[in-house]
């Protein structure tokens, strides 16, 4: 059983075959948990034939942590029965709000960034880490427009986030990307600030011009592949903090498991390189 991750992948029902049978060292592999949430069936037989040969990470997108309420007690109920049953390396979330009065909303939405807010994020943080009885890392959101009412930054929220909490913290250096050509400010700047001791794990994605706007707004739309501006960030990043687990994640235009494959080699040979330079 793989131990040490180093890159891995977005786990697709397309793979299974392929990604079952795949034994490159320290391959591990993503799912949204909320496609596994369930008692029994095909699908989970499915994550649990993976599971046996491979690391798995779960990355949730349902939990609503910044919402001006606790975690559905049910939702995060069944998360923990998940998480549980698969044992995964690693569980993330992210920073956003996707519920209110009950109800799901099919996005990941900002919110501003206040005392109010960071005392409300990390409430729901450590709620849901108890329950879990386990660490979690938050991701950093990709963002489209300017929102007012911000009392800190984006590195300084998070960084507090993490303090208060002992949570992790997921870069996701696409988002990075996306947020600073849509905003105006310096990918360069912001990862060069991030923290490095509390990073767990790093995404990479694709993105797309907006079909109305073009290049003037990126869409975090993982259905491209990385781009080479993000991968220069990512190389900047690891030389400065070290190899973190990487996912390359691509969730829409699949092309086939050994394209993306191709490029988890990439990442890894990145990952790679500050232990060269050390030796």
């Amino acid at each position: 059983m793989t131990t040490i991750l180093t890159a891995g992948l977005g786990l697709k029902p397309q793979h299974y075959d392929a990604a079952l049978a795949c034994t490159a060292a320290g391959l591990w592999f993503e799912v949204h948990p909320e496609n596994y949430m369930v008692a029994g069936g095909p699908r989970l037989a499915w994550l649990e034939a993976i599971r046996a040969r491979h690391a798995i990470s779960l990355h949730g997108v349902a939990l609503s942590l910044a919402a001006d309420a606790e975690p559905d007690p049910a939702h995060l109920k069944r998360l923990t029965g998940l998480a549980r049953r698969i044992e995964p390396a690693l569980i993330s979330e992210h920073l956003a709000w996707s519920t209110w009065r009950g109800a799901y909303h099919p996005d990941l939405l900002p919110f501003p960034r206040t005392d109010e807010a960071l005392a409300r994020v990390a409430g729901n943080v450590s709620r849901t880490q108890d329950t879990l009885q386990r660490r979690i890392a938050i991701e950093n959101p990709s963002h489209y427009l300017h929102l007012e009412g911000h009392a800190r930054d984006e590195i300084d929220f998070l960084t507090e986030l993490a303090r208060r909490t002992g949570c992790g913290l997921l870069l996701d250096v696409n988002n990075v990307y996306v947020s600073a050509r849509n905003l105006g400010y310096s990918a360069d700047a912001y990862i060069d600030a991030f923290p490095g001791e509390p990073v767990m794990e790093i995404h990479l994605a694709g993105h797309t011009p907006d079909p109305n706007l073009g290049a003037a707004l990126l869409v975090d739309s993982h259905d491209a592949p990385v781009a080479p501006e993000v991968w220069a960030l990512y190389a900047r990043l690891i030389a400065r903090i070290g190899a973190r687990p990487t996912l390359i994640e691509r969730d829409d235009n699949l092309p086939d498991f050994a394209t993306l494959f191709a490029k988890r080699q990439r990442a890894a040979a990145v990952l790679r390189l500050p232990l060269a330079r050390a030796a």
